[in-house]
């Protein structure tokens, strides 16, 4: 029997992995839905924009063998709409450099230099702040350095790490590795719900509300998980994945190395129709950084969200709607626009991912205990806290198990 603790995409990731192998899983979690910090709300819809790219070959990966990849489509194909509140101007940007070379695909301040000290934070070289490396081109931080840096650090380019930033840059030269993916209907459906569906046809068990409260342990190996209303006794044959934050893995195992510290998300969804298709907008100068339009709503996140996270719906809403009706306007995004902000709820992350600031990154053991694996994207030290990075974790804690 092996329990994999924790049903975010990481521990999706490993009951999959070792289910579809003939392992005996039970996958148990806390809350009463799967998902984790990725998760989707009760309604099905993503809890912010949530994205891949080409390049996340494990992620996409995880889509075809759970059956879900068909439900996820590339909804700027031709580059992604930029809004600039600052002096209204729009753009279709290129995501990758390789599409620069049309004038019209060009990000706001872009240069030679700027591109080449943008490069160089893809080769070994000193780890310092995003802010410094390119402190020679402010107009190419701002206009894509910086939000390229907000996506995918959930860290201000001020205070992030130019190696961590260049763990993705390294992987985007590939041809198709920019493309820009969102599922359809939301993570609900379309992620964590065939997830689930996959691991129960391949034989495992889901146990939701199951919160663990504590790890026995003798001789080095994990002899019984205390849940909170019982005791699992493990057989010496047995093991464990705990796919869990790092501060419920601290909890649980208080001498694992982990991030101490970490940055918000604040995500707004407004109850919103629209005729579709699905639209994905990006915005500078403004509160929101990312909106996704979809038909049943729009969703909008605020990375990094440090003052946002302590700002209440009622400041939030009208600010961010006001912002949404220019970059429809502007795009030409169907469907009929109120002036009036609909309906809307906030969701407020405050420890959505570590900050990913320059130095040593703390990389806790894969198999801590000889019959104990930990999984989570804060465990995969190749990549900052992204979807890959959970998906690649499960999967790895999943080969370390002893057979």
């Amino acid at each position: 029997m092996i329990h994999v603790v924790g049903a975010g995409l990481a521990g999706l990731a490993a009951a999959h992995a070792l289910a579809t192998e003939g392992r005996i899983v039970t996958l148990h979690e806390a809350t009463p839905s799967a998902g984790g910090r990725a998760r989707a709300l009760a309604d099905g819809t993503d809890n912010g924009t949530h994205a891949l790219i080409g390049c996340n070959t494990a992620a996409l990966g995880f889509l075809d063998s759970i059956g879900a990849r068909q439900f996820w489509l590339e909804p700027e194909p031709d580059g992604l709409p930029v809004l600039d509140l600052a002096d209204g101007s729009a753009r279709t940007v290129a995501l990758s450099p390789f599409g620069w070379w049309r004038s019209d695909r060009r990000p706001a301040g872009v240069s030679l230099g700027g591109v080449m000290a943008m490069a160089a934070m893809a080769l070994p070289s000193e780890d310092r702040t995003i802010a410094k490396a390119m402190a020679g081109y402010p107009e190419f931080l701002r206009g894509f350095v910086d939000p390229l840096t907000i996506a995918a650090l959930n860290t201000p380019s001020v205070e992030a790490s130019t190696q961590r930033l260049g763990q993705i840059l390294r992987r985007l030269g590939a041809p198709g590795a920019t493309r820009l993916l969102v599922a359809r209907r939301g993570l609900g459906p379309d992620l964590v719900e065939p997830a689930l569906a996959a691991i129960g046809l391949a034989g495992g068990a889901y146990r939701p509300g199951h919160r663990l409260r504590g790890i026995t342990q003798y001789a080095g190996r994990a002899t019984a998980l205390v849940f909170h209303d019982h005791e699992t006794p493990l057989a010496a044959g047995d093991s464990v994945i705990l796919a869990l934050p790092p501060w419920e893995t601290q909890r649980l195992l208080p001498d694992i190395p982990a991030p101490d510290a970490f940055a918000p998300i604040v995500n707004l969804h407004f109850a919103h129709a629209s005729p579709g298709p699905v639209r994905f907008l990006g915005l500078l100068g403004a509160l929101c950084q990312w909106v996704l339009v979809r038909p049943g709503g729009v969703a909008v996140t605020v990375s990094a969200g440090d003052a946002e996270a302590d700002q209440e719906v009622e400041a939030l809403a009208p600010r961010a709607w006001a912002e949404i009706l220019q970059a429809v306007r502007k795009f030409g995004v169907a469907g009929d626009w109120p002036e009036a902000p609909p309906p809307c709820r906030v969701v407020k992350e405050r420890r959505a991912t570590p900050r990913h600031r320059p130095g040593p990154i703390p990389t806790p053991p894969r198999m801590p205990l000889a019959n104990l694996a930990l999984a989570g994207d804060w465990t995969w030290p190749d990549l900052p806290a992204t979807i890959e990075a959970a998906i690649r974790s499960g999967q790895a804690a999943a080969r370390a198990l002893p057979g």
